[in-house]
């Protein structure tokens, strides 16, 4: 796991809040907090101001109020809680699992896992909600997947497509080609005018 936090650990970046116009970078190395700004402003007195940068070991930033409070304000305090743990030795080794393989391993779970799962972050539940891996369960579950079907999905989802009953998808299926067919007739009744 330590291979994980080789490097940069964490990276932000972002405007102030209005009416400010400065930009403003946050990053977190393995050894180091660096806070960097660019000061941008049309007033005469700032146009010969340079971007500056601020180094800090894990201690001074926690150590440093004034920083924190920078970061709270343009960052958001969760942002602040999460740099503060990471300066702490409080990795979240979850977080920096890519998606390709965290959607893998999820797939090996049950489907009441998986919905207690998508319950504990924003990124569990973008990866228990995702269209790949609700592909990958229906064609795990379904003897075999129609044309229809696939092409219902891209409507409606993968997800949706597992939680409704045959019938009712035999249903959607069929109201689909009604349309389609409606579709064509409509076009083709508007070229004999």
């Amino acid at each position: 796991m330590a291979s994980l936090l080789r490097g940069t650990i964490y990276e932000n970046r972002a405007q102030a809040p209005a009416p400010s116009k400065d930009y403003h970078q946050l990053l977190v190395t393995e050894s180091e907090v660096i806070w960097r700004w660019w000061k941008i402003s049309l007033r005469s007195e700032f146009r010969d101001v340079r971007p500056g940068e601020q180094k800090n070991s894990y201690q001074d930033f926690l150590d440093d109020y004034t920083l924190q409070v920078h970061v709270g304000v343009i960052f958001g305090n969760e942002v602040l809680k999460y740099v503060r743990n990471l300066c702490q030795h409080q990795f979240d080794y979850l977080n920096r699992i890519p998606e390709g393989l965290l959607m893998y391993i999820v797939s090996f779970l049950e489907l009441e896992d998986i919905a207690r799962l998508s319950q504990t972050s924003r990124k569990f539940q973008k990866v228990c909600n995702s269209d790949k891996l609700w592909e990958y369960i229906v064609s795990r579950y379904c003897d075999t997947i129609t044309p229809d079907m696939k092409t219902l999905a891209l409507e409606v989802g993968w997800k949706e497509i597992f939680f409704t009953n045959k019938l009712q998808l035999q249903k959607k299926i069929r109201r689909r080609r009604q349309k389609i067919e409606e579709l064509i007739d409509d076009e083709a009744f508007s070229d004999y005018e």
